[in-house]
């Protein structure tokens, strides 16, 4: 029991120690878009970024697109500096083709699972087992890569470059086990296939389409070849189409539905309502969702025009050999 004749302990008034508290303020977005804005034009700088951006992003880009329009617009842009709101290997796509320009990368943890699965030394001893074959390699991989490479591909454009190849030659097709499988189908091309995948499409379920099939039975289906789901449902509906991101976009715009479920990574929905404003887009997970794709922001690319930081840069010598099979690939379409 407290004995009432003791006066209580009143500890010291404490003067707050607001380094530990690690507070930011919270960042004014109408003025970060205003920089951004004003350093673009200051460092002759363009702003490309890809379909699975935050919606933030996508709104202040130059450019928005797949794989492949991303890289064809990065060969050709006047600019002095690319930011490229994406992850690694497309920055370093845009410096393989952009060698005298600044190619910028806002955060440079912003990786890729897929590219992850394969290495260059894994492609020379697979090239090593297999004489004489063709190595064919989605762009979704590293600079490194590539220069072991034959031909890239895109989503877009990998049945027509696959079609292309002469007949009777070996074709290891690396790293995207299931947008392999998309070209076996559409080609009838045997190939050895690397055994590689996304873990955003990868775990996209076949449940996953049919609870939203359920729940919006008048909506057509956008499924992009990555997708782990893609061959259940093609059992299920053998004439579904699959298609690129850019080709969802075409496919919005020529069919007479008015509710799409996009079985693709969540940020192509915003890119969809973009381009296709009068209809409606459900995706078909709240949880397919890329975290590297999500590291770009707003902040980060106005840091990254301040502080012309952090800059991807590819060794001469591996650019030279990772140029040829994309040029081979720009060639084809």
């Amino acid at each position: 029991m407290t004995d009432p004749n003791v006066n209580p302990v009143v500890p010291r008034p404490q003067t707050p120690h607001r380094d530990l508290l690690q507070l930011e303020v919270l960042p004014d977005e109408a003025q970060i878009r205003a920089d951004i804005e004003r350093l673009r034009r200051e460092r002759n700088a363009v702003i490309i970024a890809h379909n699975y951006q935050r919606p933030e992003v996508q709104g202040i880009a130059d450019f928005v697109g797949d794989s492949l329009g991303l890289s064809r617009q990065a060969a050709k842009t006047d600019a002095d500096v690319i930011v490229f709101a994406g992850v690694h290997f497309m920055a370093e796509t845009a410096a393989i083709l952009n060698p005298e320009k600044t190619v910028l990368l806002p955060d440079l943890r912003a990786g890729c699972s897929l590219a992850d699965t394969v290495t260059a030394q894994g492609i020379r001893d697979w090239k090593a087992q297999n004489p004489g074959g063709l190595v064919v390699t989605y762009v979704n991989t590293t600079a490194d890569v590539k220069a072991e490479s034959d031909y890239c591909v895109t989503s877009g454009n990998a049945v027509q470059v696959v079609q292309s190849l002469p007949e009777g030659v070996p074709v290891l097709f690396a790293p995207d086990r299931f947008l392999a499988a998309h070209v076996i189908r559409e080609t009838g091309r045997a190939m050895d296939v690397w055994d590689g995948a996304c873990h955003v499409h990868e775990s996209i379920r076949p449940e996953d389409v049919q609870g939203q099939q359920a729940a919006y039975p008048d909506a057509e289906l956008l499924i992009h070849p990555e997708c782990g789901c893609s061959s259940r449902i093609l059992g299920a509906i053998p004439e579904l189409q699959l298609y690129s991101t850019e080709g969802m976009i075409h496919r919005a715009k020529a069919s007479p539905a008015q509710e799409f479920i996009v079985v693709t990574e969540t940020g192509m929905v915003t890119r969809l309502e973009h381009d296709v404003p009068d209809k409606t887009f459900i995706p078909v997970s709240r949880t397919a969702c890329c975290e590297y794709m999500k590291m770009i922001t707003l902040e980060n690319i106005r840091d990254a025009l301040v502080n012309l930081e952090p800059r991807v840069t590819v060794p001469a010598d591996i650019r030279a050999l990772a140029l040829k099979p994309i040029e081979r690939m720009l060639a084809i379409g």
